[in-house]
């Protein structure tokens, strides 16, 4: 029998554990096995193989049975994720059912979800800014969180790497506030997008309007050919799975080329319960699993875990990790676990019309529009309101189609639709601060269908937040009207926090142990063979889409880990 128990032990140890297999996840699979190590990669939805897998990404709208709309019995059984904007009949397969997979709103949260191989790397919106210097020395300007322990310049190398493996478009603008990058060729403005972008330029010189920089192949390179990865063919319907590769995912990219090391185990339907922390050495020893199927507990040892569940998740996991060393979660010494959660602020939105290049239209499809970085207290403190928003941007022209006649004259007019005058549009990016108030933690008496503690999310706006939508709401009413733009409607459609799909925090970076959970490497401060570099890591949230940020940390991280590892630090 101890033969056999050392054998079972034997066969489930790893060199190395990661927990998620979406966007940080599959970097720490890809970085790990790509420096030799035996890799076990835990992902608690089901398996989902690229191109294989995705059953709709060839479907034309009239192969769905509600023509790609949701029938009204899945939006009511489904009231958060219903209100996704990516959530339609051509998704559902790749998002959480709310009923499936339950938490504790003690404050309104829409947790917007993608349990399966790749996770949300399938359904994101594949916008890609580094951050710069002016985003990670926030904190430490106006006090509100902790100090970084990183600065643009630990970052810049590693989101070089990153950036060319993925393949990210974009122009190298020159802007301090937004770092250039390694990019492929940018995508196309269109003529009231340009004007726009002029006509700023011209009344502003702190204000800039630039081509969005998204995880999108516009010119393959040799590394995106090896990947098997092809041109992105602008299709727009990327959230349903992209058959060619064209857009960065997990399941395209990363999770493919760990496997072809031989290196990396997968392991789909495996809820992760715990960690398992070992008093006697000192550190972690493996990861307790529940299988989604059978539901039958188990056990994986390694010597170092990535945990990268996605932000919330990775709180709830760490915060189940109780032991007599550490009995409110692991390496909680300080009790800050689940704490100083934030956001991003999407709640305010603008449009307008313009009546100007009548002569002009659209053609074809772009997944990508402008951007606005950052302007506001960038040098200095100048609002009411603390930190700053970016912005979308994008102008478009209506079609009516012509459906007269029959035969050949039918056919004629709808080759000629009549056209409407353009249209533009804005949205908010704001950044939210970290705030004690702002939490998670494990709910006392309910449990999950898998029995682990339903998560409780406590977060909300504060005056801040509101602040800055009416700051927003005047700045791009002003520019929209120095633009010659007109019918300039404004909105605040007071959206619950999380369907940003940006949450981070609770496992927030920093230099000292009594006010962090982790160092400048991911690592944690009392359990050095953990190490989390998803979004729960994040000190603060700056205005910029964060997922680039977490790739470049990851891959950052596991280069420090593995040269740890083999100087027997850990």
């Amino acid at each position: 029998m101890a033969n056999l128990n050392i054998d079972s032990i034997k066969a489930n140890t790893f060199d190395a554990i990661v927990i998620g297999s979406g966007i940080s996840g599959g970097w720490a699979a890809k970085e790990l096995t790509g420096k030799g190590l035996q890799t076990l990669v835990l992902e608690r939805g089901r398996d989902v193989k690229h191109v294989v897998d995705y059953p709709t990404t060839m479907m034309n709208p009239w192969e769905f049975e509600h023509r790609n709309r949701l029938p009204l019995a899945v939006k009511e059984a489904n009231p958060i994720i219903s209100k996704c904007y990516a959530f339609y009949e051509g998704t559902t397969q790749f998002f959480v059912k709310d009923a499936e997979h339950p938490y504790v709103q003690e404050k309104p949260f829409d947790w917007i979800r993608g349990y399966q191989v790749g996770g949300k790397s399938l359904l994101w919106a594949r916008q890609t800014q580094r951050w710069s210097n002016f985003d990670f020395e926030g904190p430490a300007r106006d006090g509100y969180a902790v100090d970084w322990p990183i600065r643009y310049a630990d970052l810049a190398p590693w989101y070089s790497y990153v950036e060319k493996f993925a393949g990210i478009s974009g122009n190298k603008d020159g802007l301090d506030t937004l770092p250039d990058g390694e990019f492929l060729p940018p995508h196309e403005w269109n003529c009231v997008e340009s004007h726009f972008q002029k006509q700023i330029s011209a009344k502003y010189k702190d204000r800039h309007v630039i081509m969005g920089r998204a995880a999108h192949i516009t010119k393959p390179q040799p590394i995106h050919l090896q990947q098997g990865r092809a041109q992105c063919q602008h299709r727009t319907i990327c959230e349903r799975g992209c058959p060619f590769g064209g857009y960065f995912s997990s399941n395209a990219s990363t999770l493919p080329w760990a496997a072809k090391t031989g290196k990396m185990t997968l392991r789909p339907n495996s809820v992760v319960h715990s960690i398992i922390y070992d008093e006697k050495k000192g550190k972690a020893t493996g990861v307790r699993v529940i299988d989604a199927e059978s539901k039958q507990m188990m056990e994986f040892y390694a010597r170092i875990i990535f945990v990268n569940a996605a932000a919330l998740n990775t709180n709830l996991i760490l915060l189940n990790s109780t032991s007599s060393r550490f009995p409110n979660g692991l390496g909680n010494d300080n009790g800050l676990l689940g704490k100083y959660v934030a956001f991003h602020n999407y709640r305010a939105g603008i449009s307008g019309e313009y009546d100007g290049f009548l002569d002009s239209t659209t053609e074809g499809r772009r997944p990508n529009s402008p951007y606005i970085p950052r302007f506001r207290n960038v040098y200095k403190q100048e609002t009411d309101f603390l930190r700053g928003y970016a912005a979308g941007f994008s102008a478009g022209r209506a079609s009516r189609t012509n459906q007269e006649g029959l035969g050949a004259s039918l056919k004629e007019n709808l080759h000629k639709p009549s056209l409407g005058g353009w249209y533009v549009g804005s949205h908010m990016m704001g950044e939210t601060i970290p705030k004690e108030s702002n939490f998670v933690a494990l709910d006392q008496s309910l449990k999950d269908p898998f029995g682990i503690p339903q998560l409780r999310i406590s977060v909300a706006y504060d005056d801040n937040d509101d602040k800055m939508v009416k700051d927003y709401l005047e700045q791009m009413t002003e520019m929209f009207t120095a633009a010659g733009f007109t019918n300039i409607r404004t909105r605040d459609d007071k959206r619950n926090p999380g369907l940003d799909i940006h949450e981070m925090g609770g496992v927030r970076m920093g230099k000292d142990p009594k006010t962090s959970l982790l160092n400048k490497w991911n690592q944690m401060h009392a359990v050095k063979n953990v190490f989390v570099t998803d979004g729960a890591s994040m000190t603060s949230t700056s205005t910029q889409n964060p997922s680039l940020t977490y790739m470049a940390m990851t891959a950052r991280s596991v280069d420090y880990a593995v040269k740890e590892m083999k100087k027997q630090n850990l």
